[in-house]
Formats: C-alpha cells, structure tokens, sequence
C-alpha cells in the first residue's frame, strides 16, 4: 500500500505545472504597463527579477567609469600605474600593434607602466599616465571606450574600442576587480546569475610577466570569496573564449578544454567568438575539432557565436552541428525556417542582445529585431547585455527595450528569466537553487506591486538610469 500512495504522489505532482506565476498579477501587470510613465517603467524593470546574463564579455562589460576607478587605484590594480596616448609625435614609429595591425596613430591606447619603459625615449611623451589626464582628457578617454557618438558602430566597435583598452584587458588584477564591479551592479538589478566569458589565458602581472592560467583561475576564486563579492547574492560562473578567426584557433580549442576539464568547479564551458563577417572562422572550420573534444571530454558545455551577420547563411545550423546548445545573437537565424523548426523543440536557446545588435547595426530598427518571433515561435531565448560597457548600458536597458517594442506579458517575461537559469551551464543543484531563489524574487516582486498605489512612490534609484538609456529615450540620470 505504501509503494501505491508513493507512486499515486509522484505521479500527482508530475501533474502540477512546474511553474506559474499568480493569475492576477498578468492583469496587474498589462495595468502597470499602460499607466506607468517611461521614467517609472524603466524603475519597475530595474527591480524585475532577471534570472542570469549568459552572454556577458568581462572584459566587454566595464563601465568607462569603473575601468579608470581601479585603473588609477594601486590598492586595486596591483600597485601599478597605465599610460594612455594623448598626443601623437609621428616620431618614426613606436612598434605597438593589436594582431598584427599598427597602432601607432590611435589616441587613448592603455598600456601598462611595465611596457611604457620599453617604449623608444621619442614615443614615451606620447602618452600620459591615467592619474593625470585633465578633466577634459579623462572625459574623451571614457568617451573613446564606448559608443556614444552618431556615427560610432560596427567599425568603431570591432576595430578600436578594444584596442584602446588594450593591457587593461588582461591584467591579471585589475580584471578580477571589475568582475565584482560587475557583480554590485548586476545586483543591484535583481539579476541572480552571472555566466562570464572570461580570460584566463594571456593574463600579466604588472611587470608584465605572464600569469599561467591555472594562476589566473585560483585568483578569480580569492576575489570572488571576499566579502564584498559575496555581498551582491551574484552566483558567478565562468566560460573560456576562443577568437574564431585566428590562425591557431583549433589549438586553442584544444587547450581551452583542457583548461576547463582541470577548473569544471567555476570553469563550465566553451564560447567563440570574433566577427563572422571575417571568413576565417566559418563554422565547420572546427567540426572535426569539437569531435575530437567529444571523444576526450564530457559535460563541458559549448554556447558559440552564430548568426550576428547580415546577410542569410547556415552559420547557426552549422554551430549547432559543432555540439552547441546555445546560440549567441542568433539575428539570422530568421532567415533559416528548417532551423527554426529544429530549434522549436526546446533543447536549445537563443541569446538575444538587443542594444548591442542595434548598436552595431544588425537590426538598427530594434522593432524589427526577431527575438519575438523567436520567443512566442517557441524558440527560447533570454536576455542579455553582451559588452554593456561599451554601451553604456545594463540588463534594465534590454527589459525596457522588449517590453516597450513588444508589449511582453507577465509570464513572457518570467519566461526570460527562467530560461536564462535553465539553459545556464550551472550545475545541476546549483542550478535547482538558482531557479527556486528565482521564483521567490518572482513572488515577491507580484507581491509587492500588485499594491493599488505602488507607481506613487517609485522614484529614480540611485545609479540606476545607465547612459545608454539616458542617450536613447532621454531618462534623467
């Protein structure tokens, strides 16, 4: 009898919906929606719980502001000082590149004091250290590091803005410092989740010396188990990114699961990326590699870039071929039926980054963008912020966007959210816990706005309004 009632009880609650919000509050919501100003829309977003940013560059994620706090701290950045170019000489040539291609005529590159002693007694009075810029030049140094000017896309993106950051990219400590920088912000969101494609290999110390990439890992974890990381109620995982188009780009694929094999605690999976417009790094360039990987490893997730181009190709069907089960941007995926039907079944999702698509000028038209044909096609998708630093922009930005371009419902929304955890690399009982403390957050968020006079109090939250929302729908800061 008792085996009965145990089989009776499984059976009974594999038959209740594994998830629903309350009834009323999709009603409360479309009332919320219609009566609320922008100002008091994008509040309510802000304090939306968001689930997890799976498609998040570190490196890429770094406020203008929060890159010259720790830059020009020594107690944050390892004791050292950066130098950035505020004139040009033309003094025969100062030996700089960025993969290959001369940079000596580019304003505001960042380098390290260690690698400003090396440059030619000519080239030094080019640049100025970060500590001393004026006003004016502070100003156009943060301005040369995201857009924010008409003009400035694709190009400016691609071709400079990483550039000009240059050694601050893969400083072994000032990037564990504005990955927590990360962590208070995204907090402050409500956002529960952080899935990082973050560098660990090609990581220096300050005098320049490399950083091994097991090195590297151990001091992500001693950042991350400070209080103040702690603080943020942020879990943080990590995925190891290969530049598609290099000439070596298969041994990094190879090195990169082995790295993640010996790290599978924080380290969860494999991404590529790099503009696809650059031929060099087709898909099914690395088939036979990712095979090869799958004969030697196992459980090491892959989410790859695919379809961030123009014009209609196989990209996405082609990634998908590679063992990825999550596609980054996925903007021509549209063009491809018979993939949409085969993503339709649910295994795999979409990451949809709609400011940086806009930004770029993928869909400079977002009402045109086909994340919701994706998302009620019943493709999943969630929400991202890609390189919100080079925006000037946050995960509230991508909510404000979908809400108030597709007039998303209550449970779309939740539905983001969910997806986001669900489709997360996580482990299986970290990923449990996630999803429970997101339904909760859920709860409490219907609960607290399902009151009658909730919009009358809601004013602007400190910091909350990015530059990015400020520029495009012209929100006060």
């Amino acid at each position: 009898m008792a085996t009965y009632y145990l089989r009776f009880s499984i059976v009974f609650l594999l038959l209740i919906p594994a998830w629903s919000s309350a009834e009323d509050f999709s009603d409360r919501w479309e009332s919320l929606k219609a009566t609320a100003s922008p100002e008091q829309l994008y509040q309510v977003l802000y304090q939306v719980p968001k689930g997890g940013d799976v498609h998040n560059h570190l490196a890429g994620a770094v406020w203008p502001e929060w890159w010259y706090a720790v830059a020009t701290d020594p107690q944050r950045n390892g004791g050292q000082r950066f130098y950035t170019r505020t004139k040009i000489l033309n003094c025969g040539g100062c030996g700089m590149d960025w993969r290959g291609k001369n940079i000596d005529t580019v304003y505001f590159v960042t380098i390290r004091e260690a690698t400003w002693k090396t440059l030619a007694p000519c080239c030094q009075p080019e640049f100025t250290p970060l500590d001393e810029l004026t006003v004016a030049q502070r100003d156009a140094w943060m301005s040369s590091v995201k857009l924010d000017k008409a003009g400035e896309g694709r190009d400016e993106f691609f071709e400079l803005t990483w550039v000009r950051l240059n050694e601050l990219l893969l400083d072994a400590h000032v990037i564990p410092e504005i990955l927590v920088e990360n962590m208070k912000h995204f907090g402050a969101e409500n956002l529960i989740y952080l899935e990082l494609q973050a560098p660990s290999f090609g990581m220096r110390d300050p005098d320049g010396s490399v950083v091994e990439p097991d090195e590297m890992a151990a001091r992500y974890e001693e950042r991350l188990a400070k209080e103040d990381a702690l603080a943020t109620g942020v879990e943080v995982r990590f995925l190891n990114t290969v530049l598609r188009f290099a000439d070596d780009a298969e041994d990094r694929v190879r090195q990169t699961y082995a790295f993640l094999d010996a790290n599978r605690d924080r380290w969860v999976g494999i991404n590529m990326a790099g503009r696809e417009d650059n031929d060099k790094g087709y898909p099914l360039r690395f088939l036979d590699t990712y095979r090869e990987m799958r004969r030697k490893y196992s459980g090491i997730g892959i989410s790859i870039h695919a379809g961030e181009v123009d014009e209609p190709n196989a990209h996405v069907r082609d990634t998908l071929l590679l063992g990825a089960t999550r596609i980054g941007h996925g903007v021509n995926l549209i063009t491809d039926p018979d993939t949409m039907l085969l993503m339709r079944q649910g295994q795999n999702l979409v990451e949809i980054n709609l400011v940086s698509n806009q930004l770029l000028e993928y869909t400079p038209d977002v009402t045109l963008h086909p994340f919701p044909e994706y998302l009620r096609f019943g493709i999943p998708v969630c929400l991202n912020t890609d390189d919100r630093g080079m925006w000037y922009s946050n995960m509230t930005d991508e909510y404000f966007t979908a809400v108030s371009t597709f007039d998303l419902t209550w449970d779309e929304v939740v539905q983001l959210g969910r997806d986001s955890l669900k489709h997360s690399f996580l482990q299986p009982a970290a990923k449990a816990e996630r999803l429970a403390l997101y339904k909760r957050n859920v709860a409490a968020f219907e609960e607290q706005f399902s009151k009658p006079d909730v919009l009358n109090g809601l004013g602007k939250a400190p910091g909350s309004v990015s530059g990015y929302a400020a520029r495009t729908w012209g929100l006060v800061r």
